[in-house]
Formats: structure tokens, C-alpha cells, sequence
């Protein structure tokens, strides 16, 4: 992976929670999904394999079924605004699992996002939706906070499905 590809610096920088590039907004959302392995099970599939961003709403056109470092993956918002994007890390752990992407040239955004779901030590199960973005198209650049909020209502909006993909197997009729 050539971080020239990339649109911006500190590619995988997500890796460290909290990180924040100067010029750069910071965004992270934790939804709490459930308790125990079965939950915590589903809900990292469902991130790993796309599942999670497909229920949401949003096209994915990803090369490759699951997401892995180098994975490219265009991610289609209100059927017409692509954003492309290549996945650089991933982690599959016994309490952790998710990934992140950066963008690429085209994206209407600048920066790096990660979707991490992880079983704290009480056994509840929790996504975080971290990034760090800046616009890089003139339409987000004109949205200004409006755009901020966007982002943040698609982070809270994967947190609702994402519980009920992790938990609706379980319930009982």
C-alpha cells in the first residue's frame, strides 16, 4: 500500500484512539450494542463482511467479501455521491474487531475513519465509530458544520443497526 495513494497524511492513525491531526475534525461515537460473546460475535461479522454498512443504507462496492488492508471500497451515498476509499488495518481479536478506511481522490471527504466493535471486560459490546476528516470537494466545503453533522448522525445511525443486526437472532418471540 503506497500512502501516496492516500489523500491524506497519518495513514492509520485511527489506530490510536484519540488522534488528531491539526487541521482536521475529530469525531468518535460509542453506541452500546449488548452483552456477551454471542452479541459480540455477530456484530463483528456484520462489520467485517459490509453487512453492517449495506443495512445502513449506503452502496458498497468493495474488492474483496471481507474487509482486509488494501481492500478497495467505494462507498455510494444517497445513489449518486461516490466516495472511494482502501481499507489500512484491520483487527480480529478475542474482545475486538473492526477496521479502518482512508480516503482516496474523489472521496468528498479528506481523512481516515474505524469501525471497532469491542467486548469490554463486564462482557457489554460496544461500536466506536472513530475519524479524523476535513472536506476536500467544494459541496462539503459549502455544507460546513452541516456536513460535521452528517457524519456524526451516519456514526450513530450505523450504532442502531448494528445493535439490531447483533441482537435480533437472540430475542425471543
Amino acid at each position: 500500500m503506497s500512502s501516496a495513494d492516500f489523500t491524506y497524511d497519518h495513514v492509520g492513525a485511527t489506530r490510536e484512539p484519540g488522534f488528531r491531526p491539526a487541521g482536521f475534525h475529530p469525531m468518535r461515537v460509542r453506541t452500546r450494542l449488548g452483552e456477551g460473546d454471542a452479541v459480540f460475535r455477530r456484530a463483528a461479522e456484520a462489520v467485517m463482511s459490509w453487512e453492517m454498512h449495506r443495512a445502513v443504507g449506503v452502496g458498497i462496492d468493495a474488492s474483496a467479501d471481507r474487509a482486509a488492508p488494501d481492500v478497495d471500497v467505494t462507498v455510494t451515498l444517497a445513489g449518486m455521491i461516490k466516495a472511494p476509499c482502501r481499507v489500512v488495518w484491520t483487527v480480529e481479536e478475542t474482545r475486538r474487531a473492526g477496521w479502518a478506511y482512508g480516503t482516496l481522490a474523489g472521496h468528498p471527504e479528506c481523512g481516515e475513519e474505524a469501525f471497532v466493535v469491542d467486548r469490554t471486560g463486564d462482557g457489554t459490546v460496544w461500536l466506536t465509530v472513530e475519524a479524523f476528516s476535513r472536506p476536500a470537494r467544494w459541496y462539503a466545503r459549502a455544507g460546513g458544520p452541516a456536513t460535521r453533522g452528517l457524519q456524526h448522525a451516519y456514526a450513530r445511525r450505523c450504532g442502531t443497526v448494528l445493535r439490531r443486526l447483533a441482537t435480533e437472532d437472540l430475542r425471543e418471540d
